[in-house]
């Protein structure tokens, strides 16, 4: 199966340096948190604050559409609670496995902050793909929740560009009208 032989290599390649560092993402990573201070950091710059609110809600989104209601409706346990033979090297979720929050959150902030730099995007990336990746090592998602994750978390930035695009437009053939 697909997602087992993944998770089998990350099984074999674990190591006292490799969980120290994956332990440093996956909290990075934990309710989005770098990702809420990368947003914040955009809202309180007037000339980014379009771009801190594209990553606000796309992050927003996530949580609701995300942990909300697709962790729910799927109801997909997590490989830990399925193989608990397996020693787990951060504590074990509680809530569901599919999709991953931590790699939709990533992936939708790191297309936010890619429509607002492209250097800051690839940077944002790697930090994405490094937070998702960190999670199949700790064993606690299937590859396909975190490809899950990386296509909703794209998805929904793509809406919350579109929707905050949209509004600024709109406020702007206002103020044309106003003068």
């Amino acid at each position: 199966m697909f997602d087992y032989g993944i998770l089998d290599l990350f099984q074999q390649i674990q190591s006292s340096v490799l969980t120290f560092i994956f332990q440093f993402f996956t909290w990075i990573g934990e309710g989005g948190a770098v990702w809420i201070v990368a947003g914040l950091a955009l809202l309180v710059q007037k000339d980014k604050r379009k771009y801190g609110i594209i990553v606000m809600l796309s992050l927003l989104l996530c949580l609701v559409l995300g942990n909300g209601v697709l962790k729910h409706a799927v109801a997909r346990p997590r490989p830990c609670w399925r193989h608990p033979e397996v020693e787990m090297r951060i504590p074990v979720p509680t809530d569901f496995s599919f999709p991953s929050g931590h790699t939709f959150s990533s992936f939708a902030a790191f297309v936010s902050i890619a429509y607002w730099n492209r250097r800051f995007g690839v940077a944002a990336f790697a930090l994405a793909l490094v937070i998702a990746v960190s999670r199949l090592y700790f064993f606690v998602h299937y590859p396909t929740d975190i490809l899950a994750g990386a296509a909703v978390g794209v998805l929904l930035a793509l809406f919350s560009i579109g929707v905050v695009e949209a509004l600024y437009a709109k406020n702007e053939n206002r103020k044309l009208l106003l003068r």
